[in-house]
């Protein structure tokens, strides 16, 4: 028999999995070296508990702040080891970990993320042996790679979080099986480390095959030549060539098993199997390529913390569930934010296929430590997934975290050391990894990168056209998101690789779930009032949101159809202009407090879910209306999009309607192509009372697809609409504008006046509304709330703001009867949403008619509200009406009503 031909399939390794019950123990003086606490019989104090590894200490209730040090220690039984060598092996272990077996120290590690691995045969005893793991992870992460974890975001993960395991092997060996596809000859190149051990290399051979369901499609062999006698390790390099491969890709993930044989004389002495899939990624002309084709990134932020487990997975088809969600909501790229992905994940994305950006986890502070720490980090990153189809981007930085974001720091947008140093470390990974993009920093200043990508945080429709012209900004001047052009020519394809909303989810089955309130709800470093969860049931009843919403169920529906009314709006923005090569959505999940997830914190889908794959799948359909909002029989431009990110051409029927009017047209769209395929001149609806809601609704048919979107649009009779019977003060363009609808408006306040309009609250008008008139405090013609007034304003962000998109506007007036949906605000109010809000609110004397909330129910204020004011009343206005009376229905009907209302 050959070593060509088929072999036993015994293993020559074994694998002892450690994971399970271990024993645990603070250490919080660090006094556990000295007192020998690695010893196999040593007394560990009082407080060691038996816990199960994967593990992470901030599981347990009493250790959630915990940082420090601690102690983990385990028997097990090893079965004869022959001549094989023996070793320990731990997934990740956050932060440092000392490993002792048997007494005997064997090594240390740092870093919190990537496999390590000590060989211990020397230390072993035949039967029963001892292993000891000390950890630490200190306070101070400043230098330190950690992602996402304590100040100012998520829960501390310390510990040994992933899995350990003893793994016996032959001395000679095979060590690395590195594969590197290339397209253009249908050919994977092999790279192979080998440990030699006591064979001689002169009767050396490998046999390396690729199998697909089971069959081998290609192989090749040769001798394992060595330099010279004495070498330890050889490396080799050979090639497998397919006849009619399939590449790997996300519509057709096709993987081959790898396997490597080493043999000698006949005998297999090491099989070394891996996966690996046929596939390109690259940037040309300006687009992205996978397999040489153009593909669109639909991607979504995922950063892998759960309930209770923090990293670790809570159970085995958790990553299997996510992706295969994603997929199912029209995702095609995940971003493993801020940290490594977890290896399982990775193996479920390339079984799914599904691709994924990667990134480490960062530091705060620019040192040589971290620098160090941060430039190991990748290595070993690349090093672990290097045979990974799914991976397709790395990332270095992001936000400038730890090259110049923090307090004190010079930032990348101006530090030359710093720009050299990325830019250096960009030019390295990409040597070091050809078959993958990098992205140098991302979403902030760049400085060489294949992703000119840009975070843009805005709230629709309260910034739709702030969002607009944002992303016009970026289609025409992308260079100026590059701190320098030195080192890179600026042409690189651009992302929106972070946008989103929050919309609040299940609170009630995360406190089942938790059995109470989380301990994320009151974390000490929380000090951001809209990060924290704790006291929130109070704030909700303290405001007027119990009132309005009569429990949390109702609000938490609310919001989650305000989330999706606004990331549908900023996706198909996105879509509808050729030039930006994709996006990332924040987030597939909710993360502990930070709720903007696509899904809950539970994996739970939130009330969207069904719709959202229409605005984000391959194919979509966008109907932009000019304004959602307008008067009876007045124009009603509509823009038709079809986007088209699938590899085939689409023919089918675009078909719309809205009230009485409908229409159609047969369309065909190259496949990548975005699509203006008509401007729709439709007329506003009429309407019966007030302002009446129609939907527009447009759909693709045909080609084995039926896409489908639809949008709001608000109408109401110009001639319906009665003037006030009252007498206003009104000056400006408001006053003007008042007058042209038929208000009876002075411009003299000392007169005989029911209610008065003003920007700036004088002496004069202040004592109107002491002595019994009604003043509408409203803002300047740019939006300006000015405070000399008895109410105090909350500035509401007017551009990109991360804030704002933690807001929601709610309301139950009647004075908002017939123009909005029950509780929450929407398109209705678009061009009106305001810049501040009033706030330091007293239920006992304000009566707010639209309220407005921050993140865990914070910063209770409102653009409507009502308060008695000595004889009179102040009530503040701040949405945009002054120039949007007599054009703006909604703003016409709000100000006559509140006219009525005050001067009734």
């Amino acid at each position: 028999m050959t070593h060509r031909e088929s072999l036993p399939i015994d293993s020559p390794r074994t694998t002892i999995d450690l994971d399970g019950d271990w024993e645990f123990v603070t250490d919080p003086d660090a006094m556990g070296e000295d007192a020998e606490w690695s010893e196999p019989n040593a007394a560990w104090p009082d407080r060691s508990r038996s816990i199960t590894v994967p593990h992470s200490w901030q599981e347990h209730d009493d250790l959630t702040e915990y940082t420090g040090n601690a102690w983990y220690r385990r028997t097990v039984d090893i079965p004869a080891v022959d001549d094989r060598d023996v070793f320990l092996r731990f997934g990740a272990v956050d932060y440092e970990a000392t490993v002792w077996v048997n007494g005997t120290r064997v090594g240390t590690n740092r870093g919190g993320y990537l496999p390590f691995e000590f060989e211990i045969s020397d230390a072993l005893s035949p039967g029963q042996n001892h292993v000891a793991v000390a950890v630490s992870d200190p306070e101070d992460l400043s230098e330190i790679p950690h992602g996402k974890q304590g100040d100012p975001w998520y829960t501390r993960v310390s510990g040994i979080w992933q899995s350990v395991s003893l793994d016996l092997r032959p001395r000679t060996r095979v060590t690395v099986a590195k594969i590197t596809p290339d397209l253009m000859t249908d050919t994977a190149h092999v790279e192979l480390e080998v440990a030699l051990g006591d064979v001689d290399p002169a009767g050396l051979e490998y046999v390396v095959e690729a199998r697909h369901d089971g069959d081998v499609v290609t192989s090749t062999y040769g001798p394992v030549t060595a330099d010279a006698s004495d070498v330890a390790d050889v490396d080799l390099d050979t090639a497998l060539s397919f006849d009619d491969p399939t590449y790997w890709s996300p519509d057709n993930p096709v993987l081959y098993d790898l396997e490597v044989r080493l043999v000698c004389n006949d005998e297999v002495l090491d099989r070394y199997a891996d996966t690996f899939g046929l596939r390109s990624f690259s940037v040309e002309d300006g687009e992205f390529r996978l397999n040489g084709e153009t593909i669109t990134m639909r991607g979504v932020l995922e950063q892998g913390y759960y309930p209770q487990t923090n990293y670790r997975p809570p159970h085995e088809d958790t990553f299997e569930q996510e992706i295969r969600i994603a997929k199912e909501l029209g995702f095609n790229l995940i971003r493993k934010h801020i940290k490594p992905a977890h290896p399982a994940f990775l193996a479920e994305a390339d079984r799914q296929g599904m691709l994924v950006w990667e990134e480490p986890a960062n530091s705060t502070r620019f040192t040589e430590r971290s620098r160090t720490e941060l430039v190991d980090q990748l290595h070993g990153l690349i090093a672990r997934d290097y045979n990974r189809p799914s991976v397709v981007v790395w990332s270095l930085y992001n936000e400038e975290w730890g090259i110049g974001h923090e307090d004190g720091e010079e930032t990348l947008w101006t530090d030359e050391e710093k720009q050299t140093f990325l830019a250096d470390l960009y030019r390295s990974i990409r040597e070091r990894d050809v078959t993958r993009v990098v992205c140098d920093n991302s979403g902030w200043a760049h400085v060489a990168t294949d992703i000119n990508d840009f975070h843009r945080y805005f709230v629709s429709p309260d910034r739709a056209d702030q969002w607009v012209g944002d992303l016009d900004h970026i289609c025409a001047h992308p260079q100026d998101n590059y701190a320098t052009t030195e080192f890179d020519d600026g042409d690189a394809p651009v992302v929106i690789s972070e946008l989103g909303t929050w919309g609040l989810g299940d609170v009630s089955a995360l406190r089942d779930h938790y059995g109470g309130d989380p301990n994320w709800f009151g974390h000490e470093f929380l000090t951001n009032p809209i990060k924290r969860a704790e006291g929130f049931d109070d704030r909700f009843t303290e405001s007027d949101l119990a009132e309005v919403f009569g429990d949390m169920d109702s609000l938490e529906n609310a919001w989650q159809w305000r989330q999706f009314v606004s990331i549908k709006h900023l996706i198909e923005e996105i879509r509808t202009r050729p030039t930006i090569d994709g996006y990332v959505l924040t987030e597939l999940s909710d993360i502990e407090w930070e709720f903007n997830g696509i899904l809950d914190y539970l994996r739970n889908e939130k009330v969207f879910h069904d719709d959202f794959a229409a605005v984000n799948g391959a194919v979509s359909v966008v109907a932009e209306p000019a304004s959602h909002v307008g008067w009876s029989g007045d124009s009603l431009p509509v823009t038709l999009t079809v986007v088209n990110d699938s590899q085939e051409t689409l023919f089918g029927t675009l078909t719309w309607s809205v009230g009485e009017q409908s229409g159609s047209k047969a369309v065909s769209i190259p496949a990548h192509e975005v699509t203006e395929t008509t401007i729709l001149d439709l007329a506003y609806p009429p309407a019966n009372r007030g302002v009446e809601a129609t939907t527009l609704s447009v759909a693709l048919e045909g080609a084995d697809r039926d896409v489908r979107t639809c949008e709001p649009i608000f109408a109401a009779e110009r001639d319906a609409v009665v003037a006030p019977d009252a007498r206003v003060y009104a000056t400006g363009g408001l006053g003007s504008r008042l007058a042209g609808g038929g208000v009876d408006v002075t411009h003299d306040l000392s007169g005989d006046v029911d209610v008065a309009f003003t920007d700036t609250v004088t002496a004069e008008a202040d004592q109107f509304a002491k002595q019994g008139g009604a003043l509408v405090h409203v803002p300047t013609t740019d939006g300006e709330m000015n405070t000399n007034a008895p109410f105090s304003y909350h500035d509401i962000p007017r551009r990109e703001s991360w804030l704002e998109t933690t807001s929601l506007f709610y309301q139950d007036s009647d004075l908002l009867a017939g123009i909005c949906e029950p509780t929450r605000l929407g398109w209705e109010f678009e061009d009106l949403y305001p810049y501040a809000v009033a706030t330091d609110l007293d239920r006992s004397v304000d009566r707010v008619h639209v309220g407005y909330v921050e993140g865990w129910l914070t910063n209770w204020s409102s653009p409507l509200v009502v308060r008695g004011y000595g004889n009179g009343s102040m009530a503040a206005l701040t949405f945009r009406v002054g120039d949007a009376y007599g054009d703006h229905p909604v703003a016409t009907l709000l100000c006559n009503r509140l006219v009525d209302r005050l001067s009734g």
